[in-house]
């Protein structure tokens, strides 16, 4: 054991690490997806995660397939089971005194504290990064929240609707010309926090293999909405101004745009570097009349008659279905995408062969597939393939290890 209770020395860690974390232990108390799905990256990386809940279970656990909508009976919910899988289950409630007394001695015994609980409750419970690092400055907190740490919102409770999406400019961005603001799907900043949330730890843990020093990470959905909408948000800071919104009927390039199928379906064309694709283009679309045409012989004139090209393309793309236009695009010189539906995606091809998706097997949901986790490792299998745990399956074990009395384990247990 190394000086943290965890960590091996060195030689011995390379000659019996079977995972890149292996042997380090994670307290998560959080709910719902940014800061959970965090505890499964690592989790997917070799850690033992220990997730605390409430006794009835966070509202994520219970949110199955036929409460958003979908026709199936789907027994659990495959977003919880993605965002903790792996983990270990501990469900008590944190207003007993015993239950905040286990919770503080099993974060004592971690490598790594993950919340995103306001800062007020955290003091509460005693578990905020403060008080648990001045009696052990090896601890490495990593604390997401929505407007950080800092400042007069650091207590504002959000999601990643509210300081993602619409606090950060990209919910008005992110539309057309004339359109309103744009709904967001669930979890699509969470998932993007949680990769930077793994990035600070992981950079916390090396830092203290070298001077045994833990620290705080902070992650604020606010900053990961900004740092996502980069291109626009340094241009932004910079100028004052908002980069104009896209019009489809009168973009800036016509070959970056998105175009209506004969079938009522759509595609996009992604090419960026206009003069370089105009002439494989036309000869993909058999115009070779809009290559001679001087309204559209350069990236200015295009643009300068953008409405037009738009018109003449659409008019063009009109006149076959998407999977046509699949056949006629295959091979050639053209940067392009189908627009597909969801369960599209789920099978596309060149997804399954590179391993997006893996097989979980549950003891109530039974065989299922799952988005894997977002990396490879050549040394290191990344499968995700583990369920998420059953509510507070090992909630007397890990009371026992926080050092609770058999009747303490009863009592919060209502044994």
């Amino acid at each position: 054991m190394g000086p943290f209770g965890h960590a091996l020395p060195k030689g011995e860690r390379s000659a019996k690490m079977t995972a890149p974390l292996d042997g380090i232990r994670v307290v998560e108390l959080a709910s719902f997806v940014a800061a959970p799905s965090a505890g499964a990256l690592l989790a997917d990386l070799g850690a033992e995660v220990v997730k605390i809940e409430i006794p009835q279970g966070e509202i994520y656990r219970h949110s199955r397939p036929r409460l958003a909508g979908i026709k199936h009976d789907f027994p659990e919910a495959p977003q919880f089971q993605m965002d903790n899988r792996g983990k270990r289950s501990l469900a008590v409630d944190l207003t007993l005194e015993p239950a905040q007394r286990a919770v503080q001695a099993l974060v004592g015994q971690a490598d790594i504290f993950l919340t995103n609980m306001l800062p007020h409750r955290l003091e509460r419970y005693g578990l905020d990064p403060e008080t648990l690092r001045a009696t052990r400055p090896e601890l490495i907190v990593g604390v997401l929240s929505g407007y950080g740490r800092e400042g007069p919102d650091a207590q504002r409770p959000s999601f990643d609707y509210t300081a993602y999406w619409a606090r950060s400019g990209m919910m008005d961005q992110m539309r057309d010309v004339g359109a309103p603001p744009t709904f967001l799907r669930p979890g699509i900043g969470d998932h993007a926090a949680a990769l930077s949330l793994v990035t600070g730890l992981l950079s916390a843990l090396r830092m203290r293999d070298k001077d045994g020093i833990g620290q705080v990470i902070d992650v604020s959905l606010l900053h990961i909405g900004l740092y996502v909408l980069g291109n626009d948000s340094a241009q932004a800071l910079a100028t004052g101004e908002a980069p104009p919104a896209h019009d489809r009927s009168r973009p800036r390039n016509p070959l970056w745009n998105q175009y209506e199928t004969a079938d009522d379906r759509w595609l996009f064309l992604v090419m960026i570097e206009s003069d370089r694709y105009w002439e494989p283009l036309c000869e993909v679309l058999d115009r070779p009349d809009l290559f001679a045409d001087e309204r559209f012989k350069d990236a200015r004139e295009r643009y300068r008659n953008s409405a037009d090209l738009v018109g003449i393309l659409q008019e063009i793309l009109r006149e076959r279905t998407l999977a046509e236009w699949e056949k006629i695009f295959e091979g050639r010189k053209v940067i392009w995408a189908p627009v597909v539906t969801l369960p599209e995606a789920t099978r596309d091809p060149q997804a399954i062969a590179s391993g997006v998706f893996t097989d979980v097997e549950h003891p109530v949901a039974g065989r299922y597939q799952t988005i894997a986790p977002p990396l490879k490792m050549s040394r290191h299998e990344m499968r995700g393939e583990r369920p998420g745990p059953a509510l507070g399956e090992e909630s007397e074990a890990l009371l026992r290890e926080a050092g609770l009395s058999p009747e303490e384990i009863t009592s919060l247990l209502g044994g």
